[in-house]
């Protein structure tokens, strides 16, 4: 009877063990994310934009620095659609492929909004 009832909880462990690790709210592996980082900068005078509001996904952003650089952390992998707006200037919106694991460089021109017509 003993060798049966071990076998009972070996296999009641066994099943507890492999429940638990399917089970997990954690983010996945850090391979499935990539940083994002870049400059903004206005396309007549090539001079950095300060402020200017990068969103990937529409749920993760940052704001330029008086650099007009930016760094975003945890971007998934895959494709990514990202906007790029700036008091005065135009909205840029478009998407990019994002690669696991990889550093990916952004580097954005944007041009000044046109004054409406008087």
């Amino acid at each position: 009877m003993k060798p049966f009832f071990a076998r009972i909880v070996a296999a009641a462990a066994l099943l507890a063990v492999t429940a638990a690790g399917c089970n997990s709210d954690a983010l996945p592996p850090a391979a499935g994310y990539a940083t994002v980082s870049g400059t903004v900068i206005d396309a007549a005078s090539n001079a950095p934009i300060a402020g200017a509001l990068i969103t990937m996904d529409t749920v993760l952003t940052a704001t330029t620095d008086a650099a007009g650089k930016f760094s975003i952390d945890k971007v998934p992998s895959g494709l990514a659609d990202y906007t790029v707006e700036a008091k005065g200037y135009q909205t840029l919106a478009a998407s990019t492929d994002i690669e696991p694991g990889k550093p990916f460089a952004l580097s954005v021109t944007l041009t000044l909004a046109q004054q409406p017509a008087r």
